[in-house]
């Protein structure tokens, strides 16, 4: 049996250990400065009226009548603003004496429970008081008829029942599916009102034909047969903000949305350089990106762990350091990072982190990473796999998780150029990276003009 002094004696020599490490790679470390990048910023000011003005455009009098039932749509993503806009939705179902109601619109996410969506979107602020209509959630699907590919096409039983569905979705570049169409309402219809039993059989069909071609054949007809009366899109700048909200008649889904997408791509959030050896992120989560982590931000769209050939930026090695509270143990996106605090492995809950990755299609997503216990030796584990690079001169890039990019720490070797950009604004002199005595890092957002 070993006793409490050898406990102890075994406890303080791996403490010397760490100790010892931390101080040869201190020596070692590049120093980091701060900076704040500059985005373009268009804003919706005011967004009850501008809800308003864009669903009163689409004239839904004329079809909406006195007592009828709305659904109106509510996704699983952390969109900025969406309590207001959920609230301002149903606003103008009662002007037009109708009666709203809230379906979550979110595939296999909660854990594919009904009980599980609703505490989704509890967890975004989405309930009943804040948005001033009942919110029906359950996963049980109807079949509207079999898709031109074959399959069956699902729809929500409680947005089906509706009278009407107002989809509302945040139209953005989506972080594996490439097409003039992604992320945004005619998703919405596919994914999000498809459930848990539509999204199952879709990604599995996307895997014989394409995105496109699936999405475009299972909006025809939800859009034929699930009563769509309006669409509600809502675009975001780089600074996680309301940049526009447009309503878009159910005719108009596929038309107009490539241009919404094509607005979208160009305000997102982006790192201020092609090239990094090595990315720190303090969070990923659901709530941050469908994939956890934005694959457009970190240049892992099409490939797992490297940018492709034509794909910017390239990164040699990811290391996250935590999940967002609001993503419940799902860590989607885990799977495509090098290496993460152990921390983050033990705040996982497989079971729904599976669910998610199976059903999209891509159980890559869910495998797990290297972990160490601290970020001090994440950091000499990554340093010693950036090729002839010396640490001190190595590229690193720190940033809160991949929606919040308006201010990130930057490794001194990027100074030289930092100088040269008019986008960029320098916040502090190079110092070093700030690790405390247990070997971790602060939080980036703490660090904040310091």
């Amino acid at each position: 049996m070993t006793s409490s002094c050898q406990r102890l004696s075994h406890e303080e020599g791996h403490a010397t250990a760490i100790g010892r490490r931390a101080t040869l790679g201190a020596m070692n470390d590049p120093h980091i400065f701060r900076v704040r990048q500059i985005f373009p910023r268009p804003r919706v000011l005011d967004i009850a009226s501008t809800v308003a003005a864009e669903l009163a455009r689409l004239q839904l009098g004329a079809a909406i009548r006195a007592g009828q039932s709305v659904a109106i749509t509510a996704g699983s993503r952390g969109i900025a603003n969406i309590v207001p806009i959920l609230r301002a939705v149903a606003a103008q179902v009662k002007v037009l004496r109708a009666e709203p109601f809230i379906v979550p619109a979110m595939g296999s996410h909660g854990g594919a429970t009904a009980e599980g969506q609703r505490h989704v979107l509890a967890a975004y602020g989405i309930t009943e008081s804040a948005c001033g209509c009942p919110i029906r959630s359950g996963m049980e699907t109807v079949t509207l008829c079999r898709a031109a590919e074959g399959f069956p096409v699902h729809m929500d039983r409680n947005a089906y029942q509706a009278d009407h569905v107002v989809v509302v979705g945040r139209v953005k570049p989506h972080t594996r599916f490439v097409g003039d169409i992604e992320s945004g309402l005619a998703k919405m219809m596919l994914i999000g009102l498809g459930k848990h039993a539509g999204a199952l059989v879709y990604h599995r069909a996307i895997a014989d034909f394409s995105f496109d071609q699936i999405l475009r054949s299972v909006v025809r007809e939800v859009l034929h047969r699930g009563h769509i009366v309006a669409g509600l899109a809502v675009l975001e700048n780089a600074y996680d903000e309301t940049a526009m909200i447009e309503g878009v008649a159910p005719a108009e889904f596929l038309r107009r949305e490539p241009e919404l997408l094509r607005m979208a791509r160009n305000w997102m959030p982006r790192l201020p350089f092609p090239q990094a050896d090595v990315l720190l992120i303090d969070q990923i989560g659901k709530d941050v990106s469908g994939a956890g982590l934005d694959t457009n931000v970190v240049g892992r769209k099409y490939l797992d762990h490297a940018a492709r050939e034509d794909e910017f930026p390239k990164i040699r090695h990811l290391a996250v350091r935590g999940l967002s509270p609001a993503t419940h143990g799902n860590a989607t996106g885990i799977g495509l990072v090098e290496f993460c605090r152990s921390q983050v492995i033990r705040e996982i809950d497989i079971g729904v982190t599976r669910t998610n990755c199976l059903t999209g299609g891509h159980p890559v997503a869910a495998m797990l990473p290297l972990d160490y216990e601290t970020d001090r030796e994440i950091l000499d584990a990554t340093l010693a796999q950036i090729g002839l690079t010396p640490p001190a001169e190595a590229r690193i890039l720190w940033i809160a998780d991949t929606l919040h990019l308006a201010e990130i720490e930057c490794s001194e070797s990027y100074w030289p150029e930092v100088a040269e950009r008019s986008d960029l604004e320098v916040l502090t002199k190079p110092r070093k990276l700030p690790f405390g005595p247990d070997g971790n890092l602060p939080s980036i957002d703490s660090l904040s003009g310091v």
